[in-house]
């Protein structure tokens, strides 16, 4: 399926095929989820979808997690007409920062930081990431919020996989995915049928 290519019927998740499987090696994630933002109506039936559980609550802001949840989140914030927060990878801000270290799905330890100048207590923060596997990052920036007095309003992400720090985030906040049940297993497994028109 071209990236460019929209089908004359948009089918629930039609946008998930436009994945592409990993050509590269383990050392690369499994699939490159980013090739769907390369499609206009794909990007946007999919921030729509993550929107879907949060109509009614009260959203004061979007936070964004290096580097691809910027992406992700910087359209959220423009389609709720919110403001958008980064989240930086350590080493990338000039301005006084908290930190948090965590280990990300590679195993490697990270370090994450956010400014300290703009959330306040009571602050409802929408976080936003591409994907979440072994949980590690989305959990660091969550502690950068929370330990600022912000609160989590939902987290959004194209994908939770069922690994311990998933279902600890599930169990703990409203999360909302691309990801239909019945599809849940392919991507636990980290293989798509979707990847045999590759």
């Amino acid at each position: 399926m071209e990236a460019l290519t929209i089908p004359p019927e948009r089918t629930q998740r039609w946008y998930l095929a436009l994945m592409a499987p990993n050509v590269k090696g383990p050392k690369y994630a499994w699939l490159d989820p980013s090739r769907l933002y390369c499609n206009q109506q794909a990007f946007k039936d999919c921030i729509e979808d993550l929107l879907q559980p949060f109509q009614n609550d009260t959203i004061d802001l979007i936070a964004g997690i290096d580097a691809m949840g910027f992406i992700l989140g910087a359209a959220i914030a423009n389609h709720l007409g919110k403001g958008f927060l980064t989240i930086r990878k350590e080493g990338h801000s000039c301005i006084k920062t908290n930190s948090r270290a965590y280990t990300d799905y590679t195993g490697r330890r990270k370090v994450l930081e956010m400014r300290t100048d703009v959330v306040k207590s009571g602050l409802r923060i929408l976080m936003v990431d591409q994907w979440i596997e072994t949980g590690g990052t989305m959990e660091a920036a969550i502690a950068l919020i929370e330990q600022q007095g912000g609160t989590i309003a939902g987290i959004a992400t194209i994908c939770i996989e069922d690994s311990e720090g998933g279902k600890r985030i599930k169990e703990k906040y409203k999360c909302s995915t691309c990801i239909p049940e019945h599809l849940q297993s392919q991507f636990n497994n980290q293989y798509l049928e979707t990847f045999k028109a590759f």
